[in-house]
């Protein structure tokens, strides 16, 4: 019965881990081109292919019926990290160069 449990844990949790670096991906792919370049930060070429990778990684991660499953948690860490970063440090300098502040939605 536990370890029922704590792969509907694992579930939920790679599944929401899913959902953010898919929606770290799909923010990375919103924004020009030179959008990245005004905000000092890499090409979108390279965020795209990161936070695509990091989608990849999240997917890898979901337990066995659906993506790889077994010792994968490695695979669950680095998606989210890459997409944490994206999402704490890029998507707010280009919201500020492209003048959507967190305040300031219209």
């Amino acid at each position: 019965m536990i370890a029922a449990i704590q792969m509907w844990i694992f579930l939920v949790l790679s599944l929401a881990l899913l959902a953010v670096e898919i929606w770290a991906f799909v923010n990375a792919l919103r924004f020009r081109a030179d959008a990245y370049v005004a905000a000092s930060k890499r090409t979108k070429v390279f965020w795209c292919v990161l936070t695509g990778v990091a989608m990849l990684l999240g997917f890898l991660s979901l337990p066995y019926p659906i993506g790889r499953g077994g010792s994968s948690m490695l695979f669950m860490l680095a998606g989210v990290i890459i997409s944490g970063i994206f999402l704490a440090d890029v998507l707010p300098a280009l919201k500020r160069v492209m003048g959507r502040a967190a305040g300031n939605r219209w």
